[in-house]
């Protein structure tokens, strides 16, 4: 199995966290890391609400929960720039 031919079950195990981002104003995106893992990067759109996103450590904890029923894992949480700084 490869996150790229998996992409499927990668996305519906994220669904439910990448329709909470977009009610924020953030945009959840992956893409294949090393065998078995995928980077999470979350986006801010010009709506995004700042105090709505969590810290790196707890947004790849929530992911990694997410991705718990499937193969992979999260190699890492990418976040905005902003949100990484506040």
């Amino acid at each position: 199995m490869s996150a790229a031919t998996d992409g499927p079950v990668i996305d519906e195990a994220l669904s439910s966290f990448s329709d909470m981002m977009a009610a924020d104003g953030y945009v959840l995106s992956w893409t294949p890391a090393e065998a078995g893992s995928i980077v999470v990067r979350i986006d801010a759109t010009p709506e995004a609400c700042a105090d709505c996103l969590v810290p790196a450590p707890v947004m790849q904890a929530i992911m990694t929960q997410a991705l718990a029923e499937t193969p992979y894992s999260v190699d890492h949480v990418v976040l905005p720039s902003e949100a990484a700084h506040g």
